[in-house]
């Protein structure tokens, strides 16, 4: 059943790709090629986007207010303001981007791990399922992908995914 379901989402993904002119638009360009070859990076380019997305705003929205306090007479004021929140938002954006590659570093361990204990596991079961009935059992490939996909899904139980 699990195997079930995670073929049925990568192929929806597959559909996505094919279907969707903007995907395809930037699977295409260099920046989609390097991060389609390089998972990691793109796990953690696309964690520090959504942790950083907060920050930013809050930086555009000060800079906003701030550019409507001229007309009360404030122009200084608003030099020092934009200058000290541009260095907080410095400080904030490398801190996250400290905290992304740390997630994603972990959450790339977690998977490794998971996925070599349950294809361990599974190769011992797989052996003694075929003692037991004559090599009548799961294939090698069909027993790598089964514990590649539990594997994944073992990994995101600890951070709610599954709540």
């Amino acid at each position: 059943m699990v195997k079930m379901e995670t073929s049925s989402t990568s192929k929806d993904l597959q559909e996505l790709q094919r279907n969707n002119s903007k995907v395809i638009a930037f699977m295409n360009s260099p920046v989609g090629q390097y991060l389609d070859k390089r998972p990691f990076v793109a796990l953690t380019l696309l964690m520090f986007i959504m942790v950083s997305s907060i920050p930013v705003g809050f930086f555009l929205l000060l800079v906003v207010l701030m550019s409507l306090a001229p007309c009360v007479g404030v122009i200084l004021v608003e030099g020092f303001v934009i200058s000290v929140g541009s260095l907080t938002l410095l400080c904030v954006l490398c801190g996250l981007g400290f905290v992304s590659l740390a997630i994603s570093g972990t959450l790339s361990v977690c998977y490794v791990v998971l996925s070599n204990l349950t294809n361990y596991w599974f190769s011992f079961s797989t052996l003694k399922h075929q003692q037991i009935l004559g090599n009548k059992g799961l294939t090698c490939k069909d027993v790598g992908l089964y514990s590649k996909h539990i594997g994944y899904l073992l990994c995101l139980l600890p951070f709610g995914v599954w709540g």
